[in-house]
């Protein structure tokens, strides 16, 4: 078996989610990442331990969010504020593939570690990074999270019915969303590397992510000028629609308008009276009474546990499905089989299930993970066996607080 992206080295300077989580993908496809960190004080993402009443925090000082996002990787401590910070940085640019960052424009800047300074190092280097809003614009450089990504985009305003506030999803879906996005500039990157034997900057920002899931709606406000409808259950179209059952589990109903499947469903919901009305055998005519008919469709699934209904529909080949809470959904036999949830033996938490990585290789090899460096915990191996330094260099490196 093959790891997709084995022999291929990153190196990262990231910190939260959006940005680091990329590179985390790109671990698990068998990339050697590592990972920069500010001695002493690491990523912030480090300190989060707790979300009203949840505890996020395991083992010694570690916590679920940070190993989500940098498991299997290797993290090392530079001061990169310091000029011999840099330099060990510049080493290890000229032995990486691709330099990864998520931090704001003026601080790379700043640091010297920009794309202009790091392709003169070396120049087929892949420069990738992660932004809020985009490398360009009034927003720039300005920091934004996975919340903001939610709104700037109007995602926020796509979920919920009318009437209802804006609604946040929780947690990190813009964030892990980009990190994918992240991950698939970088392979991108490296395709054209070595088709065409190029080096190049890439990026894409929490904004771009998002508004590019928005694609269908922002379509249709561009082409019609609308503002584009919160689906609402009342009125919808009563074979697009979800629906209550019996022991207050949810299922959602998918028709396509030319299915002939109207038949089917009323008799299934015990309604065959409908079908003597013929403007209901097309959809324009059903969606005349949508509000009857999605009434009279709810008062049919109150009538029958979930699992129930789902056994009738699944029989009679109706597109239909469960509205899985996040504890159902973890649970659900065709996640577990399709390997989209795993076992996984972490060193401090022992045999717990993670998810799993999402695409499926006949041939290759995928590292299911969920172990996250301690901080600086690879700084004298790379050092000593990547960068060339000696015991006594990294001694004094230390004692000069460059690491």
């Amino acid at each position: 078996m093959f790891k997709p992206l084995e022999g291929i080295r990153i190196l990262e300077w990231g910190i939260f989610h959006a940005g680091p989580g990329g590179p985390a993908m790109l671990a698990d496809m068998g990339a050697e990442v590592i990972k920069i960190e500010q001695p002493e004080v690491g990523d912030p993402i480090r300190g989060l331990f707790e979300y009203k009443n949840i505890d996020f925090g395991f083992g010694e000082g570690k916590n679920m969010f940070f190993e989500a996002a940098n498991r299997g990787k290797k993290s090392i401590t530079i001061n990169l504020a310091n000029s011999e910070g840099r330099e060990i940085a510049y080493e290890l640019v000229k032995k990486s593939d691709v330099f990864f960052t998520n931090l704001r424009l003026s601080t790379i800047k700043k640091m010297k570690m920009d794309y202009a300074t790091l392709s003169q190092i070396k120049p087929q280097l892949i420069y990738a990074s992660v932004t809020g809003y985009g490398s360009r614009g009034p927003d720039a450089d300005r920091g934004g999270f996975d919340f903001q990504g939610q709104a700037k985009s109007g995602l926020m305003y796509s979920l919920g019915e009318p009437g209802m506030p804006p609604l946040l999803a929780q947690f990190g879906i813009a964030d892990q969303t980009t990190a994918m996005m992240a991950s698939y500039q970088v392979i991108a990157a490296l395709l054209m590397k070595e088709r065409f034997g190029i080096g190049q900057e890439v990026d894409v920002s929490i904004l771009s992510t998002v508004s590019y899931m928005m694609y269908m709606n922002n379509l249709t406000t561009l082409l019609t000028g609308i503002e584009v409808p919160r689906h609402e259950q009342a009125s919808a179209d009563p074979l697009r629609n979800y629906y209550r059952c019996k022991d207050d589990g949810w299922l959602v109903l998918t028709d396509t308008p030319n299915s002939g499947n109207w038949p089917v469903i009323c008799e299934a919901l015990g309604h065959p009276e409908l079908l003597s009305n013929p403007r209901y055998k097309n959809r324009d005519g059903r969606m005349c009474d949508s509000k009857e008919l999605v009434s009279l469709f709810s008062k049919a699934f109150l009538a029958k546990p979930r699992d129930e209904w789902l056994r009738i529909f699944h029989d009679k080949n109706i597109v239909i499905c469960a509205v899985n809470t996040t504890r159902e959904a973890v649970q659900d036999l065709q996640m577990l089989e399709n390997d989209y949830i795993v076992d996984y033996n972490h060193p401090d938490l022992g045999n717990i299930k993670i998810p799993g990585f999402p695409i499926r290789f006949s041939r290759g090899e995928i590292n299911n993970n969920l172990s996250a460096p301690g901080l600086g915990e690879h700084t004298y191996t790379i050092l000593k066996e990547l960068a060339g330094y000696s015991d006594k260099d990294i001694d004094k490196l230390r004692l000069d607080k460059v690491i």
